[in-house]
């Protein structure tokens, strides 16, 4: 329907300008001197395809590092989790998809507190998918984690279709 043409077009638009970003971050953003901290994440979700849905909200294991420049990012033990080496400015961004109908959405938690929510509703079955991006202010130590809802549930297998990157853009 026209509906799902636009609102596919939208999320590829969408995905399209987060990758665009974190390239020109990479490539174009701020030079680092020598010996200065560089830190940065990518992560696919599983190759297993459904996750979920859970009875509750329920952390997820994004469990195929592709990159952890700085050694941030841990997906052992049973945790998911971005650890802030030091105190700055750090980007994030998320892309979940499913194929059923239903509701696809995760949490974005700094620590305990929920920082946002990304949400979409699959009513045309199919794959959907939504995505996000945030820009936070970390202290030391600092956690950043992705959670996903009682009765929702992602999609994801060797194509990553569902992954949560962030990098350091520069220490404060």
């Amino acid at each position: 329907s026209e509906g799902s043409l636009f609102s596919s077009s939208i999320k590829v638009l969408c995905s399209l300008d987060l990758f665009r970003f974190s390239v020109l971050q990479i490539y174009e953003g701020p030079s680092f001197l020598p010996g200065e901290l560089k830190v940065g994440f990518s992560a696919g979700l599983t190759d297993s395809g459904v996750v979920g849905p859970f009875d509750q909200e329920t952390t997820l294991i994004f469990s195929k590092t592709v990159v952890n420049v700085g050694l941030g990012y841990n997906q052992s033990a049973g945790i998911s989790v971005f650890t802030a080496p030091v105190r700055g400015f750090y980007f994030f961004s998320f892309t979940a998809a499913d194929y059923l109908k239903g509701y696809t959405g995760l949490h974005l938690y700094r620590n305990e507190e929920p920082v946002f929510f990304s949400l979409e509703l699959n009513d045309h079955g199919g794959y959907a998918s939504t995505c996000s991006s945030m820009a936070l202010q970390l202290e030391a130590g600092d956690r950043v984690r992705l959670s996903l809802p009682a009765s929702y549930r992602l999609y994801d297998d060797s194509r990553n279709f569902s992954v949560f990157s962030g990098f350091l853009l520069f220490p404060l």
